[in-house]
């Protein structure tokens, strides 16, 4: 049984968790091309976005990182680097593709914010749907720890997005709050617990 809410103490129990498969840092033709490959006619990616943290008031920064992640890769997207790339785009405004996410409504603000014609399709928001069907507690940690068993690194949140190269450590974080999603939704729809969801 998956439990429905858990405590800061619970979560801080576990043991660390992470996404172990290929990351792949997109910042030209190749790395698109690689991601088109790879995710198109996928049925369901994880979805995430990061921005650089602004610390004084007033300040505040474009989005710069986009996460679209299978089970098994992946794809740190360079906003910063090269806007909205097109091919991307199509994928995000797809609406065979499901984007599964975690209060995705901001991010989708700010990737409006790169290209006003931008239209999201079938996006699924862990944090709104879960709550329909009785989760207490949502947002990637939480979910992580009830459903997946483990905890979420999240000391990476607040470091620059827009550094000229990302850390190693940047990139395991920003590809595990992707893929964290996508598995989360696997597991809870494999078991039962989105079908009130889906039955209505």
């Amino acid at each position: 049984m998956i439990p429905l809410k858990i405590t800061k103490e619970e979560v801080n129990q576990l043991e660390i968790g992470a996404f172990d498969g290929e990351i792949s840092l997109v910042e030209d033709r190749e790395g698109l091309e690689e991601l088109v490959e790879e995710l198109y006619g996928q049925a369901y990616i994880g979805f995430d976005t990061e921005t650089r943290p602004a610390f004084r008031k007033g300040v505040s920064y474009q989005v710069a990182l986009l996460q679209l992640a299978t089970r098994e890769k992946a794809f740190l997207v360079r906003l910063n680097h090269m806007g909205l790339p097109k091919v991307v785009k199509q994928i995000l405004e797809n609406p065979r593709v499901v984007k599964v996410g975690a209060a995705v409504r901001d991010d989708l603000k700010a990737l409006k914010k790169l290209d006003t014609s931008f239209n999201p399709e079938a996006f699924f928001d862990l944090n709104e749907e879960l709550k329909k069907v009785g989760f207490l507690n949502v947002g990637v940690r939480n979910l992580s720890a009830m459903v997946l068993g483990i905890r979420i690194s999240k000391s990476e949140q607040v470091s620059n997005w827009e550094a000229d190269s990302l850390t190693d450590k940047q990139q395991l974080y920003a590809a595990t709050d992707a893929w964290a999603c996508l598995e989360i939704y696997i597991r809870l729809r494999d078991q039962g617990y989105l079908d009130g969801l889906f039955n209505r």
